[in-house]
């Protein structure tokens, strides 16, 4: 995949969403739509690669809506890009089981490392980053966390960003 035509996702886990893993709030149902249009902008742009970290939150919501978009366009292509091994260890069942089910219908898988380290998911953020000309992140704005990180590497490297505002 080349560069120009990936585009790779940053955003929140439950815990920083006001609705943290309900999904049937409505926000999350607006978040979702807003997704799909970033998509679409993203796939309009010349993006047929996605590549989603696999985090909870947003990124399975994001990995979810590709799937969806790919299903729609059959050109698009998802990489999971993980971390390390054990990045699901700790979490609920039930999205543990999403992870999984979400996993298995990826066309690529990128095991960043193998085990945990207090560096692994800015380095995974990076490699997402580095491989993509566009990025879509779901922000609430406080300039600190991963997600700012990743949107300030991101700009740094002159991506296109494509920013969906959590209010």
């Amino acid at each position: 995949m080349d560069r120009e035509h990936t585009c790779c996702f940053t955003g929140h886990r439950p815990d920083k969403l006001p609705w943290h893993t309900n999904e049937s709030d409505p926000r999350c149902t607006a978040l979702k739509q807003a997704l799909d249009q970033a998509l679409e902008r993203a796939y309009d742009a010349g993006c047929r690669h996605f590549i989603c970290g696999m985090a909870r939150g947003c990124d399975l919501y994001f990995c979810r809506q590709v799937l969806a978009l790919r299903d729609q366009h059959t050109d698009v292509t998802v990489e999971a890009a993980i971390p390390c091994e054990n990045q699901t260890d700790s979490w609920p069942e039930p999205e543990h089981k999403l992870h999984a089910a979400l996993l298995d219908q990826c066309d690529f898988e990128t095991m960043v490392q193998h085990h945990y380290d207090r560096g692994c998911m800015m380095r995974r953020n990076r490699y997402m980053v580095d491989r993509s000309c566009r990025i879509i992140a779901v922000y609430d704005g406080i300039p600190k966390g991963g997600t700012a990180s990743t949107i300030a590497y991101a700009l740094k490297q002159a991506l296109t960003c494509d920013i969906i505002r959590l209010e």
